[in-house]
């Protein structure tokens, strides 16, 4: 439903009558006009709200709205700015085109109303006399890319933001210099031409000299020799890695999601996009890879459209508080903080919360205990049945970390009790800051599974099975451990881009290492070098718990199934790197902290004499909510699940053939564990209901520690905001469209002696593709298989080496090991 002009705000009165261009920007959180002078100029410290509007020779005036962010914007404005557009969208009845525009990452719509450029200023904006108080005039290193709209971004003045790629422009008070990278296009150099116009215009009032310079020529060229005398003299510019320019991919997936009026994302359950599902009383993101689009109904409520712009949240432990941290924040912790992390996920017949309490290996007891207490706290005030986890640091799940795709951990911390901590304790700050010299240990299994984790800046935090990122003030280096691979190259690359993307990096294979490489870390000394041996996987086993007359007893059930999941127990499910304990509707354990504290004695038995640790992640698992990395290790049949009354009721309804898919029901809330639960800070380690097992570094690509989450849906912060972790259609495995390159396959009927996805001999029409293409985690995943039977288009000699048996001693395994074993290999 519309908002009436007499609902809007002031500011907005006759917008979009006239066909054009309207900037407001967002001043002590007022709407102020900008005027037509001013258009174009943009102040980092800012939120602009930009209507364009055109009006067509018939039929009604066409609007679209963006509001631009610069990097220096507080929240509070960010939030203001995009209610304010949404109050414009409905003023001028629902029906105009939204867009968020981040500084350095404007749209080329966007650009293209202010052409040749816009560069932003530094500074906040002024209404009173339209421009910076106090701002004078400094030297200023510009980057220009794209050949029909052009991004502009400020780089350091230095040496090292030079490159041979793209095009530069260098603005002093009395010249103005194009540099032109070897590499870069004619169509770029252009384009830069008409920035540099523009910058004399109007930064020198025409009046100033202008100098083009050419990449590699720098003999007898009076300009040449007063650039370089700029940065203190020429030296050659360090040539690029090949591997810094990302490959995209090609055929991006597309999912579309229905959003809730709490803000929670639901897939849509269909994979064909057709303007006809679209409903006009709901809000909904089309999630493109590099894009995300979020569609509001002509007649949903303004208020449900303003909860449709964000999803998760992450707070940081500040004292007795919570601090709700920035988007660009939320994928980088410090070891001496505590976090809370929120996010939703689709269950079968409603969302599903999961809650985690990060501890930092630093950070101090009374932030461990709040950062229980916060979170228990919020989730007291939702509704259903969350999962709750704390992952202690260097000890977390694996799909802790596929939740955010990207996280850097560093030294240090943030909360205020930390740094009074090591104040008094008169400990040095190692805080990194950007500037410090520090040591990055990179690891993951891919793009969407990547870590970067401040480690000891010393050479024994070194091992050859991995890539790290040395950065000083002056350089940064990146090495190469003899016995990494090349996907862990990669992610060494799409590190370096995050933690400092100015510096040109220094790259050095292991044994080839300059002296100034050792001397940052104090010198050369031993570190590991054997390749990390990936962990067997082995068979999980079943326990019944008795807890009668305070006695602790425990039962091994030997080849069990789902129905060995009786509603009157409570059973662990022992994987050796995690355990689950699970509570039957019907058992006598009423809360989570009850079921944790049996969890804990457990491990403290080691019943199969395995040396399990008191950290191995506990999951807590309730009746009637197994999660998809729960239920893989049995046959699962869900209608067995939602049985109703208690076990012999159950089974005498199967028995007389009566409907047995009835709901169960509801237990009393569970009582979320309290303060009390880690009395030492540590002692209950890790208390989580969703996980695949710790990923602990740096050991998160060891083998079994993936499952088939990585092909699944889940959600996290906004940038982006669908995280592939939790079960939903097969089909979204297939992520490349049949029509993406590819190479041939070869068939399965051109050979002999071959058998089908179930074990048998019969000869089908299957085809062959290589592992790489097969595994979920591939760059190039082969697209229109049945992405249940993974394996069965492997090559028998290809099967053979990563399973280590033929196809049909596969086959004869039961259903959950083969899961397993596929999981171990990315094929599940």
């Amino acid at each position: 439903m519309s908002l009436h002009r007499k609902d809007t705000d002031s500011a907005f009165e006759g917008a979009g009558s006239k066909a054009g261009l309207e900037i407001w920007c967002i001043e002590n959180l007022r709407l102020v006009p900008v005027p037509k002078s001013s258009h174009g100029k943009f102040y980092t410290g800012n939120a602009y709200i930009v209507l364009k509007t055109v009006l067509p020779k018939t039929g009604p005036a066409q609007h679209e709205i963006h509001y631009w962010l610069g990097n220096d914007t507080n929240k509070v404005d960010s939030a203001f700015a995009s209610d304010k557009a949404l109050e414009l969208d409905a003023a001028l009845g629902s029906c105009t085109v939204q867009y968020r525009e981040l500084q350095g990452l404007e749209t080329g719509k966007f650009l293209s109303y202010f052409k040749p450029c816009i560069i932003p200023v530094e500074g906040l904006y002024s209404s009173h006399q339209g421009h910076l108080n106090g701002e004078t005039y400094k030297f200023s290193l510009l980057t220009c890319k794209g050949d029909h709209v052009v991004h502009i971004k400020e780089v350091p003045f230095s040496r090292s933001s030079l490159n041979h790629n793209d095009v530069f422009i260098l603005d002093t008070a009395s010249k103005i210099f194009l540099f032109s990278g070897c590499n870069s296009s004619i169509q770029e150099r252009a384009k830069a031409l008409e920035v540099v116009q523009y910058i004399k215009e109007n930064n020198h009032g025409g009046k100033c000299e202008v100098a083009t310079i050419e990449d590699g020529k720098f003999v007898g060229d009076s300009d040449v020799g007063e650039f370089w005398s700029l940065f203190g003299g020429f030296a050659p510019i360090p040539r690029d890695s090949p591997s810094s320019v990302q490959k995209q991919s090609d055929a991006p997936s597309v999912k579309l999601f229905w959003i809730t009026t709490q803000g929670k994302l639901c897939q849509t359950g269909t994979d064909s996009l057709n303007k006809k599902i679209l409903e006009t009383d709901k809000c909904y993101m089309l999630d493109c890879g590099a894009e995300i689009f979020v569609w509001m109904g002509r007649q949903t409520l303004i208020s449900e459209r303003k909860t449709s712009i964000s999803a998760t949240e992450v707070w940081r432990v500040n004292g007795d508080e919570l601090s709700l941290l920035p988007v660009p924040e939320q994928t980088k912790f410090y070891s001496g903080d505590c976090y809370v992390v929120q996010f939703t996920y689709p269950g079968n017949e409603r969302d599903e919360n999961l809650f985690y309490a990060w501890i930092g290996r630093r950070s101090v007891m009374e932030d461990r205990r709040d950062a229980i207490s916060h979170m228990n706290a919020i989730v007291d005030s939702t509704k259903g049945d969350p999962v709750l986890a704390q992952a202690v640091e260097d000890k977390e799940p694996v799909q802790f970390f596929l939740i955010f795709q990207t996280l850097i951990i560093f030294k240090g911390g943030m909360s205020k009790r930390y740094k009074k901590f090591i104040a008094e304790k008169g400990i040095t700050d190692e805080t990194y800051d950007g500037i410090k010299t520090a040591l990055f240990r990179v690891q993951g299994t891919s793009p969407q599974n990547m870590q970067a984790i401040e480690v000891d800046l010393v050479s024994s935090s070194l091992n050859s099975s991995y890539c790290y990122i040395l950065q000083t003030e002056t350089f940064i280096f990146t090495w190469i451990g003899s016995l990494s691979s090349t996907r862990d190259h990669d992610l060494l690359d799409r590190m370096l881009e995050l933690i400092n993307p100015t510096l040109q990096p220094i790259s050095v294979r292991e044994g080839s290492e300059p002296d100034i490489f050792w001397n940052a870390l104090g010198g050369k000394a031993e570190y590991p070098k054997a390749k990390e041996m990936k962990q067997c996987v082995e068979d999980p086993h079943l326990f019944t718990l008795n807890t009668t007359e305070g006695d602790f007893k425990v039962k091994e059930i030997y080849n069990f199934s789902q129905d060995d999941l009786t509603t009157e127990d409570v059973l662990v499910l022992d994987c050796h790197r995690e355990i689950y304990v699970w509570i039957g509707c019907h058992s006598s354990v009423g809360s989570k902290q009850e079921a944790l504290t049996l969890g804990l004695k457990f491990l403290e038995m080691d019943v199969l004499v395995e040396g399990l640790s008191l950290e191995t992640p506990i999951y807590i698992v309730t009746e009637g909510h197994e999660p998809p990395f729960f239920t893989r290790f049995f046959e699962w049949d869900p209608s067995k699940a939602n049985m109703h009354g208690n076990s012999f009721e159950r089974k005498l309804a199967i028995l007389k053939g009566k409907p047995h898919n009835l709901e169960v029901p509801t237990r009393n809330s569970w009582k979320a564990y309290s303060r009390e639960t880690t009395p030492d800070g540590l002692r209950s380690k890790s208390v989580i209901s969703n996980g695949l097992g710790r990923s602990g570094s740096p050991a998160s690509s060891v083998s079994g520690s993936n499952s088939k989450s990585s092909t699944n849906q889940l959600f996290s912060s906004p940038t982006p905001i669908v995280r592939k972790l939790f079960s939903g259609s097969p089909h979204d495995e297939s992520l490349v469209s049949a029509g993406s390159p590819a190479a041939e396959p070869r068939s399965l009927s051109q050979s002999a002696g071959f058998i089908q996805a179930d074990g048998s001999g019969d000869c089908v029409n299957l085809l062959i593709y290589p592992y790489e293409r097969l595994s979920v985690i591939s760059s190039d995943p082969v697209a229109g298989i049945d992405v249940t039977k993974r394996e069965a288009y492997l090559s028998d000699e290809d099967f053979q080496d990563k399973f280590g048996m033929t196809k049909r001693a596969f086959y004869e395994l039961p259903k959950w090991r083969q899961n397993k074993l596929k999981m171990s290999l990315h094929l599940f």
